[in-house]
């Protein structure tokens, strides 16, 4: 009986550490997690059951322990030393100078190059393939025990095979940004203090003295080198050694390169510095080593850092600035937004003024206020945004009273004098006034004109402020209006000569006849989206049919739901809307179709969600496929979704579909459903 349980348990640990290597480093999950629990519960029993048969290796030790008092120290046997930084190209190729130079070298050097984590650097000691310690850099010298909560990493092996005996593995204790999001969405709902970035998140949930608490914040971890090994020969190169690495079962990352000579070493930067918003971690740089450890070992080391490496930094995506105040912004559906009046900062590689404030909770959640010093955030393309306040830094009228008092949304509209409302169970206060409210009039309009609508080319957001503005359209209709619409008027715009507006106006005529779908998401109607407008067109046919359809009828149609057939009933209700479209139709905007509901197509009443970079196909041509086969291509994953199609940086929707149970397709299987392949 006792030989059956060792060898289950021995089944079961083998089979859960599998499955953790496929989920946390290759991000490739082959069972559902229900299955992946009740292998952890029945490994759990049996070793509660026989505690003589239970290892410090065992992943029931991922779980975390008791909390403890301190942290010990540990004195590091090779320095975890920091990399100099550079900021310029100029410093790049000042340092591929210096080590040509130290090197005595005519040609072009080698470099292993690779993202610098925005994370905590650690240290993992192996003795004959057993994890048996792992500690913080700490000042480089000395670092702090964090081996408890180390082992609840699942991305950590806790034993390797045909490891020697003695392994020192450095790397990056990380939060991934999905994580990171699921940790500040749960902080928000127990009304606790959210985490200002991932790397904070992830310092902060490593120096948990309770590794129960660092369990459950789901860190991850990637290699990036070696401090002491014996009894093996490595490689002759850092590339190769992170191949090995690799094949010991660390995560390494798939990001790093071989590189050749400065322009070697800037195009990674750049071509790095490109997808960096689309990665599933923060970075805030590039690292490049020499790749022949030879060489590395010949440049050496200058004071605390290495001459062999360094640290090619991007514009630093949070800074600190003030709020110089706070102003509220209408957007096209009525939607007031606080917006921060911003001191000029250089943040994200511009110049930041503005940063969104996102709606009145947040503002009061954050308390953010006038004089306030702030951590503005920019990432990419990303709006600015202001992630927390420093306290400490508020200006003071005395001891205890802020100078300046806590925002509150205006009541009134500031455009229009509207009151303004904020619905049960939203977060948004809106304006009251519709299509009379010029804040609003102007983003219709642009909404109305924009390419995936009635695509009218050339008229962007400034021409049609000031076409709104001189009062020449206060409607969609008023495009198709001879009358305010001419060469004459057109011409006295600002940087509006007679060649521009003879192009808008054919541009305006080649606009008449659209689709329905097209005409239905130009009508800009609330929760209404491009694939809603669609189905809406392929159900009903004709736009007469729409209008006058109640909401039982409205609730036939694919995703429409209570709160969809609501929004629709009220937009058609408006005495206002009805008179535009009236209009439009004088104006022949749009052509009706046929009822069409979706019968043909093998794929008829399936419902995909797309998430992620596919290798081949762009979303567009997936979704296309799909649509022609008679599936449904939706923007979100739920119980009443088929399919999910992931590619690489799945995002949300790849762990949602987990949780739901949805079916995954890579591409290759998308193209096999779609009879392709």
């Amino acid at each position: 009986m006792s030989s059956e349980v060792e060898r289950r348990i021995a089944e079961l640990r083998r089979l859960i550490e599998h499955h953790n290597y496929q989920y946390y480093v290759l991000d490739a999950p082959e069972v559902p997690d229900a299955e992946y629990d009740r292998l952890l519960r029945e490994l759990q029993a049996l070793e509660a059951a026989h505690p003589e048969l239970a290892t410090p290796d065992s992943p029931t030790q991922r779980v975390g322990a008791a909390p403890l008092k301190a942290f010990a120290e540990v004195a590091h046997a090779v320095p975890m030393l920091s990399l100099n930084n550079a900021f310029s190209e100029e410093d790049v190729v000042a340092f591929d100078r210096r080590a040509r130079e130290g090197l005595g070298h005519d040609g072009e050097l080698e470099y292993a190059v690779e993202p610098k984590f925005d994370g905590l650097a650690i240290t993992l000691h192996y003795q004959d393939g057993q994890f048996v310690q792992g500690a913080t850099r700490g000042d480089g010298y000395t670092g702090e025990d964090v081996s408890a909560n180390l082992r609840t990493i699942h991305a950590i092996p806790l034993k390797l095979e045909d490891a020697p005996p003695w392994l020192e593995v450095r790397g990056e204790v990380l939060m991934l940004k999905r994580d990171f999001e699921r940790l500040n969405a749960d902080a928000r709902s127990r009304g606790e203090k959210e985490f200002a970035n991932p790397r904070n998140a992830a310092a902060g949930s490593l120096r948990q003295l309770d590794s129960r608490v660092t369990a459950r914040r789901r860190l991850t971890f990637f290699a990036y080198g070696i401090g002491r090994v014996e009894g093996v020969e490595l490689p002759p190169t850092h590339g190769e050694v992170m191949d090995w690495l690799g094949r010991l079962r660390f995560p390494v990352c798939p990001e790093r390169r071989i590189v050749r000579g400065v322009q070697g070493l800037l195009h990674y930067f750049a071509e790095l510095g490109a997808k960096r918003d689309k990665l599933p971690y923060e970075i805030d740089g590039a690292v490049y080593k020499l790749n022949r450890l030879a060489e590395q070992e010949a440049l050496g080391f200058v004071a605390r850092a290495p001459r062999w490496a360094i640290a090619h930094k991007y514009p630093a995506q949070e800074e600190l600035t003030v709020v110089e105040a706070i102003d509220v912004q209408v957007g096209r559906t009525g939607v007031l937004t606080p917006v921060a009046r911003l001191k000029p900062v250089f943040v994200g590689g511009v110049t930041v003024t503005n940063a969104t404030l996102h709606n009145e909770d947040e503002v009061r959640r954050k308390d953010v206020r006038v004089g306030d010093t702030v951590i503005v955030r920019r990432a990419g393309d990303v709006i600015p945004e202001v992630v927390a306040i420093l306290p400490e830094r508020r200006p003071m009228r005395d001891l205890v009273t802020p100078l300046h008092e806590p925002f509150a949304m205006p009541t009134r509209c500031p455009e229009c004098g509207a009151p303004v409302v904020k619905l049960e169970g939203e977060a948004a206060a809106r304006c009251t006034n519709g299509l009379s409210c010029p804040a609003q009039r102007k983003q219709a309009i642009i909404h109305f004109a924009s390419r995936r609508a009635m695509d009218i080319e050339g008229l962007g957001d400034k021409l049609v402020e000031q076409m709104v503005d001189k009062g020449l359209i206060e409607t969609p209709a008023d495009l198709y209006d001879v009358k305010k619409i001419n060469l004459v008027k057109l011409s006295e715009l600002e940087r509006m000569a007679e060649k521009s507006a003879s192009n808008l106006i054919a541009a305006i005529e080649a606009s008449r006849h659209k689709d329905l779908a097209r005409f239905i998401l130009a009508l800009g109607i609330r929760n209404v989206g491009e694939q809603t407008a669609k189905d809406l067109a392929r159900h009903f046919g004709t736009l007469d049919a729409l209008m006058q359809a109640d909401a039982a009828m409205l609730m036939q149609v694919p995703d429409v739901g209570p709160v969809v057939a609501e929004s629709i009933l009220a937009f058609f209700a408006e005495p206002h809307n009805r008179a535009v479209i009236e209009r439009l139709r004088a104006a022949q905007a749009w052509q009706d179709g046929a009822a069409q509901p979706v019968t043909a197509g093998h794929l008829a009443g399936k419902t995909f969600v797309l998430t992620g970079t596919l290798p081949d196909l762009s979303r567009e041509a997936a979704k296309a496929r799909i649509e022609a086969a008679g599936g449904k291509v939706a923007g979100s994953v739920s119980k009443k979704t088929d399919y999910v199609v992931a590619g690489a940086d799945p995002g949300s929707k790849y762990t949602k579909a987990q949780e739901l149970g949805v079916t995954i397709l890579d591409e290759a299987q998308l193209l096999e459903l779609l009879g392709e392949k």
